[in-house]
């Protein structure tokens, strides 16, 4: 216990330091928001991956996924590498840096609204921002706090106050600058956590082969290439969480921020050996839940024969780490959480401040204005999640469900096609804009899974946006 204390303090100790020294690095908005607009391969790339997989990942997503869809689960962590990072780096990186300097924007909203000549398009997706990504922030206090909460024993909400308090010190005090050095951390700590616990869980599963005829024995569709839910529950998770990445606000801006086209061809190869490796381990793990967690050996996360499946990965990792090094464990979520946190709460910020205060309450803003209050709205939008997080409402956790798939739903339409066509225009985008999510928003709530929603509710928004541009003659601003 005390060892885990230390090294969770010296942790503590890290991120303050490291925000001090963005603080001294941040002059203006643009150095707040997007580091100056000059972050370099590495720091890109790790910001990019750890953005990509936080917590959730961890704590719910992997242990449910793996325990439906066994070994074939292994097809999202693949398609997730090489489409959601590799394609996403190789085909848009570059031009979304050349948009950006273009246009001279730092958010999504300012891109949309510039590059159709919108302002409702822009003030549509600053509330899309808003109602979908505080929602998924506090969804990440929830899971770290649990986890703190069984490993040390600290009361959740304590839990809750502190990580909201650390994660709010660096991005208030250096912005991105502290986010993307910081990253750099948690990406090379979550590399060798990872490593760690795939070693000591082949280990205590006697070996991969013994593994897969455990897994064979208890049902032999979890060691073949579509699980035993279906190809169709299969594709949706794989499409959802593939392509999202397309157009998710908070991963794009890691490309606004980047230095160079050198820096965007050395960050997609960064990023996808990053991405194969957290991912493939996070979802071999996940399968491993039915070989290692029982009723019997677990009663306490089973309730008429079904697990929880938040509780599923918590209690594997307590199984399958040594406790003298458990503390690898705090840390590996620890780093997915706060990168995670960081990134959603400078996009929200960013997005309120300069996408509508600036834009519409006080057009005569100045810059170190604009830059003072995203510092503030940072720090209110991380009360905001672990308010939200503390009280548990069900309302969010039913938005934090759909929240991918409803803001690809919203953005995938008009955003890509906005970079690869002048033929699109503003009609175009807004239909496949609101759309796309009204689609998702409708299917979800009237029964549909939360990926299969998201999934069609993309596809929707990718078809509309053509359509209507040439259905509806408008010029299209290039």
């Amino acid at each position: 216990m005390l060892v885990k204390i230390i090294v969770v303090s010296v942790y503590a100790i890290l991120i303050v330091a490291i925000g001090l020294i963005g603080l001294r690095k941040t002059k203006s908005s643009k150095d707040f928001l997007l580091g100056g607009g000059n972050v370099g391969p590495w720091m890109s790339a790790f910001s990019y991956g750890t953005a990509y997989f936080s917590a959730v990942l961890f704590i719910g997503f992997a242990g449910k996924i793996g325990w439906g869809f066994g070994y074939s689960g292994l097809w999202i962590a693949l398609f997730n590498a090489l489409v959601g990072v590799f394609v996403v780096w190789k085909l848009l990186g570059w031009k979304i840096k050349q948009a950006s300097l273009k246009y001279d924007i730092s958010t999504m909203s300012e891109y949309l609204d510039k590059r159709y000549q919108s302002p409702g398009l822009k003030l549509m997706s600053t509330i899309v921002i808003f109602i979908f990504l505080i929602p998924y922030s506090a969804a990440v206090f929830m899971g770290l706090s649990y986890l703190f909460e069984i490993s040390l024993g600290v009361p959740y909400v304590w839990v809750l106050v502190g990580m909201g308090f650390f994660t709010a010190i660096y991005i208030v005090l250096g912005g991105y600058k502290s986010m993307a050095m910081i990253d750099m951390v948690f990406g090379i700590i979550m590399t060798a956590s990872v490593l760690l616990l795939l070693y000591f869980t082949v280990q205590k599963g006697g070996g991969f082969p013994n593994i897969t005829a455990s897994l064979k024995q208890i049902e032999p569709k979890l060691v073949s290439f579509v699980g035993p839910p279906g190809w169709w529950p299969l594709f949706a998770l794989v499409f959802l969480t593939s392509i999202a990445p397309f157009a998710m606000p908070q991963l794009v801006q890691k490309f606004y921020a980047i230095r160079d086209k050198k820096s965007v061809n050395t960050g997609a190869v960064a990023s996808t050996v990053f991405a194969v490796l957290i991912g493939g381990v996070a979802y071999f793990m996940g399968s491993t839940t039915r070989v290692f967690i029982h009723p019997e050996s677990a009663p306490q996360i089973f309730s008429a024969g079904k697990p929880n499946f938040d509780q599923l990965m918590p209690e594997l990792l307590t199984n399958v780490m040594p406790s003298s090094i458990s503390v690898i464990i705090l840390l590996l979520i620890l780093s997915a959480s706060m990168s995670t946190l960081a990134s959603l709460v400078l996009i929200s910020s960013s997005s309120f401040t300069k996408d509508f205060w600036a834009a519409y309450i006080n057009k005569k803003m100045n810059d170190k204005g604009i830059t003072g209050m995203m510092r503030i709205m940072s720090a209110f939008f991380v009360l905001l999640a672990v308010l939200f997080a503390a009280v548990e409402l069900d309302v969010i956790v039913e938005i934090l469900g759909i929240s991918w798939g409803a803001m690809g739903a919203f953005f995938l339409g008009p955003f890509v096609w906005g970079l690869f066509s002048e033929r699109v225009n503003k009609i175009g985008a807004l239909v496949s804009g609101v759309g796309g999510l009204a689609l998702c928003l409708g299917l979800y709530f009237t029964g549909m899974s939360s990926p299969e929603a998201g999934t069609i509710g993309m596809i929707a928004s990718l078809l509309l946006n053509p359509l209507v541009s040439f259905m509806v003659k408008v010029k299209a601003i290039a």
